[in-house]
């Protein structure tokens, strides 16, 4: 029976008997890495929650659907049909998203979508910008002509962008506390 210490091998078996460099396997993980290990699920939590708020607005404030529609017609991209369309769906869609952002289920695929939802919003808009058109983006409300001294259009887009940065932190990062997806196993 041995009743001295133990002796520890610190030195990843290596002949020089050196601790092994970062970036080696054995290493110690930089510090960073641990707060960002701890930080993250809660950041994307945030992330995940003010999407689903910014999308509930959104689709709450362009109803009734006729107010959608107006703000869809204001760009002028669509027949009349497809506006209208898209105008009656995009408030439902807005809504189905935030609910999958808040219940946290299949985040990473609805932040992707998410993202090129906005995207799509961002080259409509600097679609109106560059055929010179003076209206409301329609994002929050109604949209439609304003005045040409009325127009927003680089706020819009600015905003529309940090958008796109919110879901792609949930899209890179989906692993997050009160989640559906992490109840079925999903991002642990």
């Amino acid at each position: 029976m041995n009743t001295g210490p133990t002796e520890q091998n610190t030195s990843s078996d290596r002949p020089d008997g050196e601790a092994p460099a970062a970036g080696e396997p054995g290493a110690a993980a930089p510090p960073w890495k641990a707060r960002w290990a701890a930080v993250q699920p809660w950041a994307t939590l945030l992330c995940r929650v003010a999407l689903a708020g910014i999308l509930a607005f959104a689709a709450y404030t362009k109803l009734p659907p006729a107010l959608s529609i107006q703000s869809v017609e204001a760009y002028q991209l669509f027949p009349s049909g497809l506006a209208e369309f898209i105008g009656i769906t995009l408030p439902m869609l807005e809504f189905a998203l935030a609910l999958l952002l808040l219940v946290g289920l299949a985040t990473r695929y609805v932040a992707a979508a998410t993202g090129v939802l906005m995207l799509l919003f961002i080259a409509g808009i600097a679609s109106a910008w560059a055929r010179g058109l003076s209206i409301d983006c329609g994002c929050f409300g109604t949209g439609g002509a304003v005045a040409p001294g009325e127009t927003a259009y680089g706020l819009d887009i600015a905003r529309d962008i940090g958008f796109v940065v919110l879901a792609g932190i949930v899209m890179l990062w989906p692993r997050s506390p009160l989640s559906l997806d992490r109840l079925a196993g999903l991002y642990r």
